[in-house]
């Protein structure tokens, strides 16, 4: 009885803290759905409204405006001031019970916010191409490394494994300014080179993942291949990296999320707005000029944050055997 009030306890509590977290997702989901009028009202709304009135038998979209007080205190009931959707330059005056609220949806803010974001084809292309890139230089040199540190002995293995862990330990901006002068005095600002090309150069937490993963695999099978005459490179290629997927899945999905994510690299290396990636032009679609369309950005970041929720759903089971397999071997 105690094991199953525990049991119960932690799914209640699991359950709240779900709900507590999904709270922000859930309101800019909203927000995405509403006119921009009613993404600041008060008090705040969560289902998306609208307003009609009938028209010569037809009815019309409006937005209430006011309560015409001259008309309401000789009525008992209030009238409202609403002004046309389709035409704003329009309004008239009308008895409370003529306006009818339904609920319903904007599901065309998400096309207004593509078109609303300029480059946004170009946006996407661009974090596309650089999503490819990062993936197959961070898989592919860290797993070369990952396969030297673990699978090859030679003398100061272990010693230059745990420098290149003590990477990890210096934050990015501490080599924000170096890095930036170096791709300078290669002529790389204002291109996406310097976004990917450091992704060719394993970095110590994927080194350490993919290390720990092929520990774990027998090494009869690498002095079996090498009695039939295989070289290091293919028993790397051949043996190690196919039973290897699910390691190096995960090391795909934690640096495509991290690029797909990125705004500070691109914010410092971009200049053009059509280079720019999708995390950066959603800031600049925020800070632009004339005030920030809360629902179009809203609907961006829905646009721009989908394509990640669906790639980790799709990926779950494979991302956490790889999690589950990488072991904890020295």
């Amino acid at each position: 009885m105690k094991k199953l009030f525990t049991k119960i306890t932690i799914y209640i509590l699991l359950l709240c803290g779900s709900v507590i977290f999904s709270v922000p997702f859930l309101w800019m989901a909203a927000t995405a759905l509403k006119p921009i009028e009613q993404t600041m009202s008060m008090p705040p709304t969560w289902i998306p409204y609208r307003y009609y009135v009938k028209v010569d038998g037809e009815k019309q979209p409006v937005i209430p405006v006011e309560i015409v007080k001259e008309i309401s205190a000789t009525q008992e009931t209030p009238w409202f001031k609403v002004i046309f959707e389709k035409d704003r330059s329009k309004w008239i005056v009308v008895p409370a019970t003529s306006v009818i609220r339904k609920i319903e949806p904007r599901w065309s803010n998400f096309g207004n916010a593509i078109k609303a974001m300029k480059y946004f084809p170009s946006y996407l292309f661009n974090t596309l191409f650089l999503c490819l890139m990062t993936v197959v230089g961070t898989v592919a040199s860290s797993a070369l490394a990952a396969y030297g540190f673990s699978r090859i002995r030679w003398k100061g293995r272990n010693k230059l494994f745990i420098i290149a862990l003590g990477t990890m330990m210096i934050p990015f901006p501490v080599v924000m300014v170096p890095l930036y002068c170096m791709f300078r005095s290669f002529g790389m600002i204002g291109t996406m080179q310097p976004l990917w090309v450091g992704s060719f150069f394993a970095g110590a937490f994927n080194v350490f993942l993919l290390r720990q993963f092929f520990m774990t695999l027998p090494i009869d099978i690498s002095e079996a291949a090498k009695i039939d005459g295989c070289s290091e490179f293919m028993i790397f290629l051949k043996i190690i990296l196919p039973i290897s997927k699910p390691a190096l899945m995960v090391v795909g999905l934690f640096q495509f999320m991290a690029t797909w994510n990125d705004f500070l690299g691109p914010l410092i290396y971009l200049t053009d707005q059509k280079d720019f990636t999708l995390a950066l032009g959603l800031q600049s679609f925020q800070s632009r000029s004339g005030g920030t369309e809360w629902h179009y950005l809203m609907a961006a970041s829905i646009l721009i944050i989908f394509p990640v929720i669906m790639l980790f759903f799709f990926t779950q089971k494979t991302f956490v055997e790889g999690i589950s397999m990488t072991g904890t071997k020295g």
